[in-house]
């Protein structure tokens, strides 16, 4: 009763921070034509790097549908240190002034939202927030040199995390409530549908690589890595879904995930393990000065192959089907729809593997190396 109430406070906080921001993206006439003023010498061609990258990339903004002004979109709450906290709805930057700049040295055309209200005296800039200094960005070589404070802001990966979270802990008590009431009857619904997935990473990825006697003890933390990383996978494929950002294709997640294993396998592992790193037996000593720092370095590489691996292939699907429907607007003509349309459906559908793929191999490859830290010694 107590976590119920808690949770439901928490639900309530959170519904008033967002509700406000739910709004068009542009409603009042007298401000749009001020940023279409301070920015009209901006050439009016469509941009492939600029229209992937502000998909594939994080945001303080979730646009829902719509066009970049008069659209729909979910204004994210955004957290500031800088001399005390300040929290204040991201509306106030994608509803405050679009200036336009050039950079001092190469005399680029570079443009960013000042804010008003309580984030006057920002700026958002390539979706990071800076200070302004006399009230002004300051660029050189295209990069700004203003200050930055500390964002702790929730953003839309943030969200996306949330929610996947949210959304997998109701999956899975589901699935526990159905077996702690029917025992081990015939699974149904969504038990149906899940057990194969919890046998297979707990017989064919944790029992085949950890060890009969020793798998039990990492099996939930094998099965929340793969069921994680399997559902932001496929919500990801679906932008307009909560949940739908490109979470798994951010390197922040990945790295997370892959230090997760880096950890357990370190602390799990035993004076086999460890006596093979430092002192290989039936390794000369001449040997060991060259081998010791390359095992020392293969401890950190095999969680950094974990973390690009994830990060690059799913970030990879995403840009090629944007690419691929970029063709018909690079081209201006509705008939490269006849390619490319079929071409990014096939993408997408790859994707699919995809999403499983990365999950699979993600969690298989933990286990791998948990394995080999709890590997007793051979005689």
């Amino acid at each position: 009763m107590i976590v119920s109430k808690l949770f439901t406070q928490v639900i309530f906080v959170c519904f008033l921070m967002l509700t406000p921001s739910i709004i068009s993206a542009q409603k009042n006439p007298a401000i749009i034509s001020k940023q279409v003023t301070a920015v009209d010498s901006i050439e009016d061609e469509f941009d492939v790097n600029e229209m992937i990258m502000h998909h594939v990339k994080d945001a303080h903004e979730w646009h829902l549908w719509g066009s970049e002004h008069e659209g729909v979109s979910l204004h994210l709450p955004v957290i500031l240190y800088d001399n005390g906290f300040k929290v204040f709805s991201a509306s106030h930057f994608y509803h405050g002034l679009n200036v336009l700049d050039k950079d001092a040295k190469t005399g680029e055309k570079l443009s960013y939202l000042v804010g008003k209200g309580p984030a006057a005296g920002y700026a958002l800039f390539h979706e990071k927030i800076y200070r302004l200094s006399e009230g002004k960005m300051h660029f050189k070589d295209g990069h700004p040199h203003n200050p930055m404070p500390l964002d702790l802001s929730i953003t839309k990966n943030v969200t996306s995390l949330f929610f996947g979270a949210f959304l997998l802990l109701i999956i899975m008590f589901s699935m526990a409530k159905f077996y702690k009431k029917n025992g081990s009857v015939a699974p149904k619904g969504i038990a149906k549908f899940l057990e194969p997935l919890v046998l297979l990473v707990q017989d064919d990825i944790a029992k085949a690589n950890i060890g009969e006697a020793k798998y039990k003890k990492y099996v939930p933390y094998l099965l929340t890595a793969f069921f994680f990383i399997l559902l932001n996978n496929l919500l990801g494929m679906v932008p307009i879904l909560p949940g739908g950002a490109n979470l798994t294709g951010n390197i922040s997640v990945t790295l997370f995930l892959a230090l997760f294993t880096l950890l357990i396998t370190v602390f799990s592992g035993n004076k086999n393990y460890w006596r093979h790193i430092f002192a290989t037996p039936g390794v000369p000593i001449p040997i060991l000065i060259i081998m010791v720092p390359i095992e020392i370095i293969g401890i950190f590489t095999k969680p950094i192959a974990l973390m690009i691996r994830l990060f690059a292939n799913v970030t990879a699907g995403h840009i090629i089907i944007l690419a691929l429907i970029s063709l018909i607007f690079i081209n201006k003509s509705i008939a490269w729809s006849a390619l490319s349309v079929p071409m990014a459906l096939f993408i997408s559908i790859l994707e699919l593997l995809v999403a499983f793929l990365q999950a699979y191999l993600f969690t298989m490859l933990s286990a791998l190396f948990i394995g080999a830290a709890v590997e007793e010694a051979h005689h």
